[in-house]
């Protein structure tokens, strides 16, 4: 049992049984954990002394509804409960209703919630802000007793994302997932269909590295392989997307579609001074999206990859352009898509299920798909991000009672605590520490995962990000995306015409913040509107239209990058 710690007014006798709880707790369900038990031990025994003024209380906090945060609703509540004695109700909402609930925060100033995960996306949003809660300065002040010394900041591997410009911690990391490629692995490696490519294109079948290799097997599979399009008499497809006018829609783009182009800046985790939205920072001041403000919403590296988002639906199964997000998602698990270069791993745990995606799993378990680094668009140079990550991160208002926020801290250092983080990241597949992704159980069971493992242990992890903090208000400005993009999506507008759309309208909301004002040293200073062709002749982004958008394809053996990264 753990050694007795007394704290809060608690009796001995409940601190034994909180101690029995932490032993229950750590003995059947927190294992594997990426520490040993003793560990495990000294760091609930510290949940346990630290709890104890907060006993008693009941707290309520909201996330989206991913697997991850169901885990943490339905099983680490009541662990956490039995632990400290603090009560947390853990509502499981939609994405846009926690961010509704947060804006209503902002305007009212009056809590709905004690704490929420919320994408990282809105750092830009959160650090700009009076009403949300530095972490740095609490764990600094107010938060010292309830910091954990086991925290461990620096195992986290999203801290980048959710500091602001003014270098502060606004967000705690709860749980992360990246946007890859994906692809058959089994197909890109059978023999005959390996000639059949190499005799029609002049070169390997292979992962593709930039877009016109991606396009090109995306051809391939749809129309050429084995004559027909077909493999084992079934119409495969070389491409899955999704195109309803939803806002669903927002999220295929502001999700770093444009950075995969070659839009922006080099920088990571997000290009300077140019962001992967186009939205250019004078300092840390947002300055304008416009090419006449110096922005690349609208410039040549963005429209191209709007236009190849609309020509590659004719590779994609008829009923894709209908669909929305969460419609697309299981189609490659139904066994007739060969890639997907827009693809969230947190599809993984159900695309490896034998009982949810049986055609794509092999008799062994093992998947018979991959998933690898994203291609580049021509536009993309070395040094720009790659792709998107979403970072679910704590987030607390400066508005909530001292007691009910210290409360909940516990709670959300706890649910990301080294205790059980190897546990929920099994659960989930949702990576936040690296301690967790360097776990011994995961160099067991990497095969599982169709390359989860081994991209989050490579280099090229760095190279995706969530959106960043040259977004000044992320709910205002993200809604735009589907609304001016979707009809391009429906032929009704061109994609300069969509782009210019959806330039104009960030800068509009742009223009009302600065008016508005509020928004401390890193906010909104519009640039004066020049003629395009002075800031196409700067150097960096925009950069003006390539003669040539398709250059030469390129490949790479699946197992020899895996190999490469090792």
């Amino acid at each position: 049992m753990l050694s007795a710690c007394g704290g809060g007014g608690s009796d001995s006798g409940d601190t034994a049984a909180f101690e029995t709880a932490a032993e229950k707790w750590i003995n059947d369900e927190f294992q594997p954990s990426a520490i040993s038990k003793d560990e495990q031990t000294a760091e609930l025994k510290w949940f346990i002394e630290a709890s104890a003024p907060y006993r008693g209380l009941s707290i309520k906090v909201a996330s989206e509804g991913l697997t991850t945060h169901k885990y943490e609703s339905e099983v680490l509540t009541k662990a956490f409960e039995e632990i400290t004695g603090i009560t947390v109700t853990h509502d499981i909402i939609g994405e846009g209703d926690v961010v509704q609930n947060i804006q209503t925060e902002y305007q009212t100033g009056q809590p709905i919630y004690d704490a929420y995960i919320n994408d990282s996306d809105l750092i830009g949003t959160h650090s700009r802000s009076t009403a949300v809660l530095a972490l740095s300065d609490y764990i600094d002040g107010e938060g010292k007793e309830v910091t954990s010394p086991y925290l461990d900041l620096d195992d986290f591997v999203g801290i980048d994302f959710t500091t602001g410009p003014d270098k502060k911690l606004y967000q705690l990391p709860d749980q992360q997932f990246a946007n890859l490629y994906w692809f058959r692995y089994d197909w890109f490696t059978d023999p005959a269909i390996k000639a059949q490519f190499k005799k029609a294109y002049g070169y390997d079948l292979g992962v593709p590295v930039n877009w016109s290799a991606y396009e090109d097997i995306a051809k391939f599979f749809s129309t050429q392989v084995n004559g027909n399009g077909k493999i084992d008499g079934t119409k495969v497809y070389g491409h899955m997307d999704y195109g309803k006018k939803d806002p669903s829609l927002g999220w295929r783009f502001t999700d770093a579609w444009l950075s995969m182009a070659g839009n922006g800046d080099v920088g990571l985790p997000n290009g300077l001074p140019v962001d992967e939205w186009g939205i250019r920072v004078e300092g840390c001041n947002p300055a304008g999206s416009s090419v006449t403000r110096g922005g690349d919403t609208n410039g040549p590296a963005s429209v191209y990859a709007i236009q190849k988002y609309i020509d590659w639906f004719k590779y994609t199964p008829p009923t894709a352009r209908g669909m929305d997000f969460s419609e697309s998602g299981p189609v490659p698990g139904q066994g007739a898509v060969a890639q997907q270069m827009f693809w969230y791993t947190a599809f993984t745990a159900d695309l490896s299920n034998p009982e949810i995606s049986p055609k794509v799993v092999n008799a062994d378990g093992t998947p018979k798909w991959k998933m690898a680094p994203s291609p580049h668009g021509s536009y993309w140079v070395d040094g720009m991000k790659l792709g998107y990550q979403d970072v679910g991160s704590w987030t607390f208002f400066k508005s909530v009672s001292a007691e009910n926020r210290a409360a909940a801290w516990l709670y959300a250092q706890f649910v990301t605590s080294k205790t059980v983080d190897l546990k929920k990241s099994i659960t989930g597949l949702t990576f936040i520490r690296e301690s967790t992704i360097q776990a011994q159980y995961f160099t067991d069971n990497a095969a599982k995962y169709g390359g989860l493992i081994e991209f989050y242990r490579s280099p090229a992890r760095v190279q995706w990000s969530p959106t960043g903090t040259n977004v000044p208000d992320y709910p205002k400005l993200a809604q735009l995306w589907w609304q001016n993009i979707a009809p391009a999506a429906a032929g009704e507008k061109t994609a300069q015409q969509a782009m210019d759309a959806l330039a104009k309208a960030q800068d509009d909301i742009l223009t009302r913040l600065e008016a508005g004002g509020g928004q401390g040293d890193c906010g909104v200073k519009m640039n004066p509107v020049k003629d395009a062709k002075y800031w196409l002749d700067q150097p960096g982004a925009p950069v003006p239209k390539l003669a040539n958008e398709k250059p030469k394809p390129e490949t790479v053996d699946y197992d020899s990058l895996i190999a490469s990264w090792k």
